[in-house]
């Protein structure tokens, strides 16, 4: 057995120590969101906790710990001379403001569900089957809309559809687009407000997600947006100007047959857009922090999303941009291209 180097022991313990700790806040973050804490120390500024359990109609004794918590974790600051707590403007980025491209909390929510679902995914470990996007529990649906919106929000409109050739031209004038996998339908319904003229379909085969969909569309009263539940192999249409996968091309089965169908339904001078997790072409350019939690939730939903469906090729959510162009002119493209970026995102796009 070779010797233990202690330097290196200690340093994988207090990483350990990091990881636990960030693990048993997960679950104060969510009841920080869901009770309107961060919310509440945002808009009052320095509050005891006496201060805070009333404007917020909670308990004082468990804001007490709750805030001791969240000062420890560097979620909220802490003044040792007034006794009260506060948030930095990064903090409120983050934890407070929805409309931040950093609103990170959607994704403590996934972790929920992931949590939840550990027994399925040791199973499925074991007997290599799938496991579907609409058996994990339903914080899942409602973390990946809260996590991608912010960042759909900032970018979406002003950076990467301006990327594609001719594309703001076309929307907007009037163009169709489809909107591959939309889940609660984020992306489509921003499309939608920011393009007036151009028709807006939504498609999902998750049927809950698409009734989500549907109550944000009449919410919004936006009368160029529609959803229906189909798969991306067969969703109906021909002749749009634009289809879109955001986030979900790797989640599929068969992202081949998706991409194919995807073509048979553009008009000749139609964009294929794809958005994915970023990521490297080889595995050493991704074991950093990003790729850390990109492949942390492609073990635990991607792949097994995509061992459930027929073919199953399990791209996982770092497949890279030389993976994810083989898949594309598999599906009958010939011209692709990175057409923007983000650290967290690959913008591609791909013509007949």
């Amino acid at each position: 057995m070779n010797s233990i180097n202690e330097t290196k022991l200690q340093e994988l313990v207090a990483q350990m120590l990091q990881d636990l700790g960030a693990a048993v806040n997960s679950p104060l973050v969510l009841i920080g969101d869901k009770l309107g804490l961060y919310k509440a120390i945002a808009t009052h500024g320095q509050l005891e906790s006496t201060e805070l359990a009333r404007v917020t109609n909670t308990n004082e004794r468990y804001l007490r710990e709750w805030l001791a918590a969240q000062a420890a974790s560097g979620y909220i600051k802490y003044d040792s001379q007034t006794e009260q707590f506060y948030m930095s403007p990064e903090q409120i980025a983050i934890f407070a403001d929805e409309d931040s491209s950093n609103y990170m909390i959607g994704g403590f929510y996934s972790l929920s569900s992931i949590f939840s679902n550990e027994p399925k995914l040791s199973e499925a470990f074991r007997t290599g089957e799938g496991i579907g996007w609409g058996e994990h529990t339903e914080c899942l649906f409602c973390g990946t809309a809260k996590f991608f919106r912010p960042t759909y929000k900032t970018y979406l409109t002003s950076e990467w559809l301006p990327s594609l050739e001719g594309a703001i031209a076309k929307l907007t004038k009037g163009a169709k687009v489809a909107d591959i996998g939309c889940g609660h339908g984020c992306s489509t319904a921003i499309m939608a407000e920011a393009f007036p003229n151009s028709e807006f379909f939504g498609f999902d085969f998750h049927p809950s997600s698409i009734a989500a969909a549907r109550e944000l569309a009449t919410e919004k009263r936006l009368d160029n947006l529609n959803f229906e539940v189909s798969t991306a192999k067969n969703y109906p249409g021909h002749n749009y100007d634009l289809v879109a996968f955001f986030d979900c091309l790797h989640d599929m089965g068969d992202p081949v047959g998706a991409v194919t169908h995807a073509k048979e339904t553009l008009n000749s001078d139609g964009t294929l857009l794809i958005v994915e997790p970023f990521a490297g072409d080889r595995l050493e350019h991704n074991l950093n922090q990003i790729g850390r939690l990109m492949y942390g939730f492609s073990t635990t939903v991607c792949t097994p999303s995509s061992l459930s469906q027929e073919v199953g090729l399990a791209l996982g959510a770092q497949a890279g941009e030389k993976r994810l162009g083989e898949v594309v002119k598999s599906g009958g493209f010939s011209r692709f291209r990175r057409a923007s970026e983000t650290p967290f995102n690959l913008i591609l796009e791909a013509r007949i």
